[in-house]
């Protein structure tokens, strides 16, 4: 019945749509698709604090996918019908970008109507089911009936993933064997510590505020759920990925083993880019850029004191116990100060500043070794973002990385840049909270040079620091195309991290892996970041002493997340705007710290 009525609600405001015009129409078809994303893919309303599909675990069969299609062909065809004369300038963006999404969307769904990699190493059920639970509120009895019910939905969503993973098998899209490999063992450990691990906590810290007899039933009610839906369901798709799809894995880890293989990585790099460049033309863009980073790297390397080559300094700078923090609240007290010195400066390069609070924390689940060293984590109405760092491995992450990390992940990068478009009221709720890799990553990168700007790297190892992790960009380049169109083994990709960057070889081991299992993922951050470089470089040569960081990067934030090729286009509208506007009549810039 409660379906029954959104569904009644949603037709209501689509003849409501119909009676404004155009623009009306509009926004009821925004607005009616994305209520069906956030039903279709509950666990991500949730993860963006829209609690109404709490209890249920998104439907991973085949036939799924397929309505997914057509529900899409459906809306595309609706966004291409709509008349274009009645919408304001942002109602038609809108519409573009809607357009542009269903479009690439229906594109990678002619390659393969499934995903053909639901579970890695790197990525799966085993990684996202504990950050969810991670990310839901427990705080009445409500919330753990919904959570029961999703674990009880496990074994359903379990069954779609197997269906998917066997229709793989019987087209030939099946994962390298790279990364599936450990797969088995991680859903046998994530079983087997089932009552102590993530999925069981939230019944080991039921509020007061519950009754204590009810509290009773839930938890017991939830120890049923593990053991009776979660347990079987995880080890069913265990025995599957051991028995079955393991030996069916392909021994290449490279895309253009797949069926029609090159042609799919050519496609997969355009979406990742934001670009027209093919493997091959990024492959010589990443050794472009390894070069002139090397040499910046080599001057980097002598304000620091030592004497000697860059390998043996590598190796130095991977190893010395005096770069590293002794215990991990050393660790995240460093990624504190660093947030709140580049908060205080803000202003400088920013004119609109979201006030939303950003923690830090510890990355608490299991298999933590085998992920990155920090990640985002985007906050809600009733939960505050937070840099999740990880401290599993203290040794492999150094201090010299920390001001570039909390640049990229948090301030100025993914959290000011989604704050903001989180907070653009005025627009659809699919940009507030659209993603795009290379916008999102392109503008954390580029985030990552504004430290100067911001008053950081004045130490010679954190410039060192923010060299390595551009190199680390620049390789990924190299890396994933050589990997995905150039034959590369992944022995091959670890030895060119390894000669190229200061990381711990294991966890170049654990980047070669995640490239493998997302082909031409990587390529988004350095592709970006050098589009967004070359339009504050354009900017700046077109407006001379005119130019205000502050004004060009609220214009680049101001419309959510766009993908390259829109961005280019708005930017170059703003910049005509700013030379037409007479010096009289330009806003005042806000003073400076």
């Amino acid at each position: 019945m409660r379906r029954l009525l959104a569904l009644l609600v949603l037709f209501t405001a689509l003849f409501h749509g119909l009676a404004q015009g155009a623009s009306g129409q509009a926004a009821a078809l925004f607005e009616r698709d994305w209520q069906w994303q956030l039903q279709t893919r509950p666990e991500y309303a949730t993860t963006i604090g829209d609690r109404r599909h709490d209890d249920r675990l998104s439907d991973t069969s085949l036939a799924a996918g397929r309505a997914a299609r057509d529900t899409a062909k459906i809306m595309l065809d609706e966004a291409r019908a709509l008349e274009r004369e009645g919408l304001d300038p942002q109602e038609r963006l809108s519409l573009d970008l809607f357009i542009f999404d269903k479009e690439r969307q229906l594109a990678l769904l002619a390659f393969h109507p499934f995903d053909p990699q639901p579970i890695t190493a790197w990525d799966g059920l085993h990684v996202r089911l504990p950050r969810l639970v991670a990310q839901t509120p427990f705080a009445t009895a409500l919330d753990y009936r919904n959570y029961i019910a999703r674990l009880q939905a496990l074994p359903a969503h379990v069954d779609g993933l197997v269906e998917q993973l066997r229709e793989g098998m019987r087209t030939g899209w099946t994962a390298p064997k790279a990364s599936v490999h450990g797969v088995p063992d991680l859903l046998r450990t994530m079983r087997v510590k089932l009552l102590e691990g993530p999925l069981a906590a939230p019944f080991k810290r039921v509020p007061g505020t519950i009754e204590p007899k009810l509290r009773e039933e839930l938890v017991a009610a939830g120890m049923a759920a593990l053991a009776e839906s979660a347990a079987p369901a995880l080890r069913k798709l265990e025995e599957f990925m051991r028995t079955d799809y393991l030996p069916a894995a392909r021994e290449a880890p490279g895309a253009s083993s797949l069926p029609g293989g090159p042609g799919y990585y050519a496609f997969l790099a355009r979406r990742a880019t934001g670009s027209e460049l093919t493997p091959e033309q990024l492959h010589a863009l990443g050794l472009k850029e390894v070069a002139r980073i090397r040499a910046a790297m080599d001057a980097a390397i002598r304000r620091t004191g030592f004497r000697g080559t860059l390998p043996q300094f590598l190796a130095f700078a991977r190893s010395d116990r005096r770069l590293f923090a002794r215990d991990a609240e050393v660790l995240l007290g460093r990624y504190r100060r660093v947030i709140e010195r580049a908060r205080q400066r803000l202003p400088a390069l920013f004119g609109t500043i979201p006030p939303d609070a950003i923690g830090v924390k510890r990355l608490g689940q299991p298999g933590a070794s085998g992920q990155v060293a920090a990640y985002y984590e985007a906050g809600t109405p009733g939960r505050s973002a937070a840099l999740v760092v990880n401290t599993e491995r203290l040794a492999t992450y150094p201090l010299w990385e920390v001001e570039t990390l909390a640049l990229h992940e948090a301030l100025p990068g993914h959290h000011l840049q989604v704050a903001r478009a989180q907070a653009l009221r005025e627009l659809p709720a699919f940009r507030r909270h659209r993603w795009d890799d290379a916008f999102g990553e392109g503008w954390a990168t580029y985030a990552e040079s504004l430290g100067p700007e911001l008053g950081l790297f004045r130490d010679p190892f954190s410039r060192f620091g923010y060299l390595n992790d551009d190199m680390f960009r620049a390789a990924r380049l190299v890396v994933d195309t050589g990997l995905h169109a150039l034959g590369w083994s992944r022995a091959q990709a670890i030895d060119y991290l390894n000669a190229h960057t200061a990381n711990a070889p294991t966890d170049n081991e654990v980047e070669v892996d995640r490239y493998i299992a997302q082909p031409a993922q990587a390529l988004s951050y350095k592709a970006g970041q050098l589009r967004i470089q070359a339009l504050r470089e354009r900017a700046q040569a077109a407006l001379g002493a005119r130019f205000d960081p502050r004004r060009f990067h609220d214009a680049l934030l101001g419309n959510g997340a766009l993908p390259l090729p829109l961005l280019e286009r708005e930017m170059d509208g703003w910049l005509s705007a700013q030379l037409a506007m007479p010096q009289a009549a330009r806003p005042a810039s806000p003073a400076a710290d």
